[in-house]
């Protein structure tokens, strides 16, 4: 579809409205679900460590009991 000027293309023939809001909340959509995945992904990686830490901290408590 071609459109005669940019405001014709942001009318989009009288539905500009609904697309262009479609669009915006499924960007918005999509922008949350990525950071969302960024912070779980970080928050995932630090209780690993944590765990690898603790099991570390047990292991040498438990050869220490043994020597």
């Amino acid at each position: 579809m071609q459109f005669e000027s940019l405001s014709e293309f942001f009318a989009m023939g009288g539905y500009g409205f609904y697309v262009w809001l479609s669009f915006g909340s499924c960007s918005a959509i999509l922008l949350a679900v990525f950071l969302s995945s960024l912070r779980d992904s970080k928050k995932l990686r630090n209780e690993v460590r944590a765990q690898m830490r603790r099991e570390e901290r047990i292991k040498k408590a438990k050869q220490q009991e043994q020597a």
